[in-house]
């Protein structure tokens, strides 16, 4: 393979990922990195209620793999699709652990309430599913954004801007220093964020 020159930041995804299938491994490393701030964002769309949310970090980075893996450009930007294959890999992870009824990713509660229509199935199942295609990424990334607005419209100035901030991956006590907060008032407004966030999946 012909030795490439240019550096990777000076490259766009669809660049990177056609040097990656031509042999150069060392774009997986650069990618992961590249989108691990997006792991992370989507992890933190979950509450954890009890354990370490690194399990959700873990899982978010095989969903970025496969997006890597997978990435067709006919389904359009790798961004979008990265975002959806870490949605699919994390409500995935939520859904066997429910089943199995144990393991820490019990303690997670998923940013959804809605309901699929006429089955009473969570959303976020429809997550779940095998296909990929263009249409059926547009509709997840819809449905997110609707139920993101359902919470949003249930919290309070304050808890609004706390949530913002949990969603870009800040714990408290960074959300704390940025808002000039003590400590205490933004672990209790996570505190009513994820009981309203409760309330609102069991509707």
């Amino acid at each position: 393979m012909k030795e490439h020159t240019v550096p990777y930041t000076e490259l766009n995804d669809i660049q990177l990922i056609r040097l990656l299938r031509q042999g150069e491994d060392p774009v997986m490393d650069y990618l992961l990195e590249k989108y691990k701030y997006l792991v992370r964002k989507r992890a933190n769309a979950l509450f954890l209620l009890g354990g370490d949310s690194e399990d959700l970090i873990q899982e978010g980075m095989i969903g970025l793999f496969k997006a890597i893996r997978d990435y067709d450009e006919q389904v359009g930007s790798f961004y979008s699709f990265a975002e959806l294959c870490i949605n699919r890999q994390l409500y995935t992870a939520i859904q066997a652990a429910a089943r199995k009824k144990h393991g820490p990713l019990n303690s997670y509660v998923p940013l959804s309430a809605a309901e699929a229509e006429g089955d009473s199935l969570p959303f976020w199942r429809a997550f779940a599913a095998n296909d990929m295609n263009p249409e059926q990424m547009v509709i997840d990334r819809e449905t997110m954004a609707d139920v993101l607005e359902q919470i949003r419209a249930g919290l309070s100035r304050m808890e609004r801007e706390v949530f913002e901030y949990c969603l870009e991956g800040m714990n408290y006590r960074q959300i704390a220093a940025r808002m000039g907060k003590t400590e205490k008032s933004i672990d209790n407004s996570l505190q009513r964020i994820r009981q309203k966030i409760q309330k609102l999946l069991s509707l």
